[in-house]
């Protein structure tokens, strides 16, 4: 049975945040995140990490100081995913305004792979930029950076993600993750880092009198891309990212998005007025992601970057149509590896590794999650990709840093691995399909090393039971104001309830009328059409429900166990 467990909560820091003026389920919430003073969650631009410490961010401002000044063409490589949509935005719009000539191309993934290849590199040259700038990607790109330089193009790197044993022979690189970078936020997704990048240029051209003559862009008009690539991305929402997505959602819902994530937004039936984390993490980003999952994510920074409204509802719609299609197929693709797993018991190993020639290539990560999430073991699917390759993306759960456990592979059969990169939670990399059965085991014996049991045992954290008082719809709204995130995560809580009523709607998921202490609740529990037994121990978030404009407070089962009366 999965154990659930309260997370702890320092009476000080709880005490300190109540003295003042936070509500009690905030105090109770943020303590247990670990908050233990009030400026921590100060997040107001002010309290933004300035970019003096990033290392190389100065430079490369002059450098591309210097490229406006002499008119030198920019060719902006961005990667295929959220991050890399909203970076390339955030560069082509913040550039733009500060008077760059500037392009963008973005690899179709199916057929260039990721980052800035040898091939992109090729295929950028055909526009003959000066300079390529490179979003969301780069920082392993050593080949690719080499032909570049062999074709006489510069190349800027600006990545976040980890470096390998060898760094590009770039012009400049900018990356918190870099050797001898100090800027303390180490978690700055793609996009975050491009930001930055553009404020060190505004000081930079600050200093060289840009804006006696002209006016001076308002950089904060890009942090609505900023923040959806930033909870898109899942990078750890520290208080410098919070501060960026605060002020980015903040902007959404005051009506000053772009015409794109609006566009996005209303798709979706969502209010931008009411626009949460949530939201850019679990409705915006998705639709983003679908076009670079199944198609093209030109298509999704054409959205970004349009000012038309008109034309990006237009476009919105198709990444919406997008997105229905990648469901129905990672819906057959979950089928599948189900089915396939029927004869094997997924506890007996320390790792969950599959493949099928039939599955999507841009939907192998999402099944991968997924997978994981449902039998919590780090998880690896595979698709065939050309020249007798597979390629895989993998997650991991808490316990097992996926990049370290691919490099100690690697290190282990140095042939296995074509190539690989990420992070601790996530990773991708190719191999011969003819290896499949080598890796598989080569994977088990690296993490069984690495894992404990007590890591394969599935947990759940939760911030405790909720005061009947506090299960109101006020505090529903007020926890949709909070930013949350990876590493600061949404609150839900747990609780016995009596089931007092149940109907399935939508064919599959269960309608629930739930008790407390005398107080009857509306609830809602997805994905799930089979009958709960009278009483159920259930661990649910709040939510606001909308129906015939009129607002309730219903809450959304996570999970429930039979509370054996």
């Amino acid at each position: 049975m999965t154990e659930i467990t309260p997370r702890s909560i320092p009476n000080d820091a709880m005490q300190h945040l109540l003295d003042n003026g936070y509500p009690p389920a905030l105090a109770k919430i943020f303590a247990a995140r670990g908050i233990t003073d009030r400026q921590q969650l100060d997040t107001a631009l002010a309290a933004l990490t300035p970019p003096d410490s990033l290392k190389n961010a100065r430079d490369m401002a002059r450098l591309l100081a210097d490229a406006i000044a002499a008119q030198k063409k920019l060719l902006v490589i961005a990667d295929y995913d959220a991050d890399g949509a909203t970076a390339c935005a955030v560069a082509v719009r913040g550039l733009r305004a500060f008077g760059a000539r500037i392009d963008f191309i973005v690899p179709n993934r199916f057929e260039y792979g990721y980052g800035l290849t040898p091939e992109i590199v090729r295929l950028a040259a055909q526009s003959a930029p000066d300079i390529l700038l490179t979003v969301d990607n780069g920082i392993a790109s050593v080949e690719g950076v080499a032909e570049a330089n062999r074709l006489g193009m510069q190349v800027l790197v600006t990545d976040h993600h980890l470096p390998g044993e060898v760094l590009p022979d770039a012009a400049c690189i900018v990356n918190p993750n870099q050797p001898g970078c100090a800027f303390p936020s180490k978690h700055l997704a793609g996009v975050g880092v491009m930001f930055y990048v553009l404020l060190a240029l505004r000081t930079e051209l600050r200093a060289r009198g840009a804006f006696t003559t002209q006016a001076e862009p308002n950089l904060a008009n890009l942090l609505d891309l900023v923040a959806l690539g930033t909870v898109a991305d899942v990078v750890r929402l520290d208080q410098n990212n919070r501060i960026l997505v605060q002020q980015g959602l903040q902007r959404i819902r005051a009506g000053r998005a772009c015409p794109g994530i609006n566009a996005l937004l209303r798709v979706a039936k969502k209010d931008p007025a009411r626009a949460s984390s949530q939201d850019m993490g679990f409705t915006v980003g998705p639709r983003l992601n679908a076009a670079g999952r199944l198609d093209d994510m030109s298509l999704g920074i054409h959205c970004l970057l349009g000012d038309d409204e008109a034309s990006a509802m237009r476009i919105a719609a198709q990444l919406d149509a997008l997105n229905r299609e990648r469901r129905s197929i990672e819906t057959g693709m979950q089928d599948s590896a189900l089915a396939a797993l029927e004869s094997v018991d997924p506890s007996d190993n320390y790792t969950l590794t599959l493949f099928d020639p039939d599955w999507h290539q841009g939907v192998i990560g999402i099944l991968a999650s997924r997978l994981k999430d449902k039998f919590h073991r780090p998880t690896i699917a595979f698709a065939r990709a050309n020249d007798g390759e597979i390629k895989g993306s993998g997650r991991s759960i808490a316990g097992l840093h996926l990049r370290d456990a691919l490099d100690l592979v690697s290190k282990r059969h140095p042939a296995l691995i074509k190539k690989f990169g990420g992070h601790a939670a996530a990773a991708g990399l190719s191999i011969a399909e003819t290896d499949f059965a080598l890796f598989v085991a080569a994977f088990e014996q690296a993490c069984s090393e690495l894992l404990s049991a007590s890591d394969l045992a599935q947990r759940i954290e939760t911030d405790g039971a909720l005061e009947h008082p506090e299960m109101t719809l006020e505090v529903a709204h007020l926890l949709d104001q909070q930013v949350w995130g990876q590493g600061f995560p949404a609150p839900q809580f747990s609780d016995e309830f009596a089931v007092q009523g149940q109907r399935v709607v939508g064919e599959k998921h269960l309608k629930l009328r739930l008790g407390k202490q005398g107080k009857p609740l509306d609830a809602i529990l997805f994905g799930h059409n089979e009958p709960l037994p009278e009483r159920v121990h259930a661990v649910y978030s709040l939510s606001v429900n909308e129906y015939n404009d009129t607002q309730s407070l219903q809450l959304i089962i996570r999970h429930w166990q039979d509370a054996k009366g």
